[in-house]
């Protein structure tokens, strides 16, 4: 266990920005999980601007890797794609 005052709060930041970054984290695999589910192509093309400004979002703030980012959008555009 750390002694310093700076890294007990050190400690306390990371514990607090773990539990922020985890919840936005789990609402970005909902909302791409949400839009996988969906098979009419008209509400697919509706939902992903939403899901894609999240992951973009996520991206800037390094809560996922940028080139996730990209695959997602990518597999999620393929399957909008292939809707019929």
């Amino acid at each position: 266990m750390a002694n310093h005052k700076s890294n007990l709060k050190r400690i306390r930041q990371d514990k607090k920005k773990a539990l922020h970054n985890k919840y936005y984290a789990k609402t970005m695999r909902n909302a791409v999980r949400k839009l996988r589910a969906v098979t009419d192509k008209d509400e697919a093309v509706k939902l992903y601007p939403s899901v894609q400004k999240m992951l973009d979002k996520l991206t800037k703030t390094n809560i996922i890797h940028k080139n996730k980012a990209a695959n997602l959008k990518s597999s999620l555009s393929r399957h909008i794609a292939a809707l019929g």
